[in-house]
């Protein structure tokens, strides 16, 4: 007898998996109050409270129960005119810890955070999910399908609909979301992350996600996707809420950003959370003694994020206990790349620790880099250029945990040879190169390989569309005919020197773009440093 798919079979689904993972497994009407083993007091609360006091208990056994009171009740009494607003103040506690004062039993007055969540070890957690979670709040009642809590906060919440039905869809549970939003806000101060569900396809996204925002997550383990007779489903169970990677999500993949006026809250997709936990096992292994100081090429296509990615790689680097504070160099060929990634990182300084820094020129590059440890320092690669054409430039660091991140790193400019790079080498003989790129690195372009290494990470186009992450790219091949006189092609590389002449040494103003001349047969690579965006001021 065939079973009927109907949304009930989703959800049983949807429990199994994630009693694989560890959790332990309850019925909502069974915790309901008034039941014999309630675990709240009214369908109002959304909080399992006594679970909450147990785990601030557990993980902070040093701390006096009264700063665990103190620390309760923060986390329990946030409140904002605006929901992601309370939401980040949650996040915050989350990550960090809840800072309380208390009295230590020697007398001395304690700040420690008390923390909420144990990230380093992931089974000190207490971990729950539960279905058919009734909560009533402003007068309406509703019953979300799967609540995932972990130390009694609500963390994650799952809206399944029936795949057989026609008028069902996995966008008819994306717009239950957004009623339970308005209705129950109380529950969604503590989410970190929102599913919806159809049992057979299936999408991951976050408070403030949009119907374009909410995306597929395609593996379980590493980069390599899930086979294609797993369901949607089950892969974003088992890849989401494994317990390490799904506090690794809470602690290093989560970003909110501020337009000015809105608010919006950001989560790694699956080849970001993969592609920086790859990155940063490369970056421990070339930056060690015997390390080889190249890192790798991430090549994650454009559109699908790539700033982020950098981001959060950036963000996991700087805790890492084995890069013991490091330092990140974020080098761009470009202005405008370069204040567009600056922008980035600085309303990603929670994830950082710290704030970014932007070099202004030569000279401020020099200061920022000779500090002892740590900073993230935002500079073009120009400004790498000697005072005086043909000299090296001097060392400013041998320090072995500096990190250069490489925006589009398989333009010209990051020549090793006797381009800037070179100069970088020198001013940082020990530092380790990572590439970020948005196209693809040439099979025949030996520079780039021999900077950077090779790729970590490749996402390339025909993935990121197929997932929705952006748009396809059609391409219409056309041959513009374009013909000089022979007459003027020795005049070519005259003109070249005559333009160029003492530009590498200007500074305070971007220079007009240049483009080699190779058609003369008279090229020359080191004056000509290739074909030239817009240079920066140095």
């Amino acid at each position: 007898m065939t079973v009927p798919f109907t949304e009930s079979v989703v959800e049983e689904a949807a429990l199994e998996w994630f009693g694989a993972l560890g959790y332990a497994v309850v019925a909502g009407p069974s915790i309901a109050p008034g039941e014999p083993a309630a675990e709240r007091t009214s369908y109002e609360q959304v909080l399992l409270e006594g679970r909450l006091r147990e785990a601030l208990r557990r993980l902070n056994p040093t701390v006096p129960d009264e700063a665990l009171d103190e620390a309760f009740r923060k986390l329990t009494r946030i409140s904002s005119p605006q929901l992601v607003d309370a939401n980040h103040e949650l996040h915050y506690y989350l990550v960090n810890g809840v800072s309380v004062e208390y009295l230590r039993t020697d007398g001395t007055i304690g700040y420690d955070p008390v923390r909420v969540l144990d990230f380093d070890t992931p089974d000190q957690n207490d971990w729950l999910v539960v279905n058919q979670f009734t909560v009533t709040e402003f007068g309406h009642t509703r019953r979300p399908d799967v609540v995932v809590f972990v130390n009694g906060l609500p963390l994650a919440v799952l809206e399944l609909k029936n795949a057989a039905s026609e008028n069902a869809t996995i966008w008819n549970a994306f717009q239950q979301l957004q009623t339970y939003k308005a209705e129950l806000p109380a529950l969604f101060v503590f989410n970190e992350v929102l599913v919806v569900s159809d049992g057979l396809e299936a999408r991951v996204g976050t408070l403030s996600s949009n119907r374009e925002r909410f995306l597929p997550w395609r593996t379980i383990e590493g980069e390599d996707l899930a086979p294609s007779t797993l369901t949607q489903l089950e892969v974003l169970i088992r890849g989401v809420f494994d317990k390490r990677r799904f506090l690794d999500l809470i602690r290093y993949f989560v970003v909110y950003e501020s337009d000015g006026d809105t608010v919006i809250k950001k989560m790694a997709g699956y080849h970001q959370f993969h592609a920086v936990a790859r990155a940063v096992d490369a970056t421990i292994a070339a930056s060690r003694p015997a390390g080889s100081r190249r890192v790798g090429v991430v090549w994650h296509t454009q559109g699908s994020g790539k700033s982020l990615t950098m981001a959060f790689y950036a963000g996991r680097v700087v805790l890492h206990p084995d890069m013991q504070n490091p330092t990140l160099i974020v080098i761009t060929d470009r202005n405008d790349l370069d204040e567009q990634l600056f922008g980035t990182f600085s309303r990603c300084k929670e994830l950082l620790r710290q704030s970014p820094e932007q070099a202004r020129d030569r000279a401020h590059v020099r200061e920022l880099l000779t500090v002892a440890a740590g900073g993230v320092v935002f500079t073009t690669i120009q400004k790498f250029l000697p005072e005086t054409r043909g000299d090296t430039f001097p060392l400013l660091s041998a320090r072995e945990n500096i990190v250069v991140i490489a925006d589009e790193a398989h333009r010209s400019q990051y020549d090793f040879i006797d381009g800037f790079a070179r100069h970088m080498r020198d001013a940082l003989p020990n530092a380790s190169f990572i590439g970020f790129t948005g196209t693809p690195i040439e099979s025949t372009d030996k520079n780039t390989r021999s900077v950077f290494g090779e790729y970590i990470s490749v996402y390339d186009i025909q993935r990121a569309v197929q997932d929705g992450a952006t748009v396809p790219i059609y391409y219409e091949s056309r041959l513009a005919k374009l013909q000089l006189r022979d007459e003027e092609k020795p005049r070519l590389d005259d003109a070249f020197d005559e333009v160029t002449e003492g530009e590498e040494l200007a500074g305070g103003e971007a220079q007009d773009q240049v483009v080699c001349a190779r058609s003369s047969g008279r090229h020359r690579p080191a004056a000509c440093a290739h074909r030239r965006r817009p240079r920066a001021p140095l």
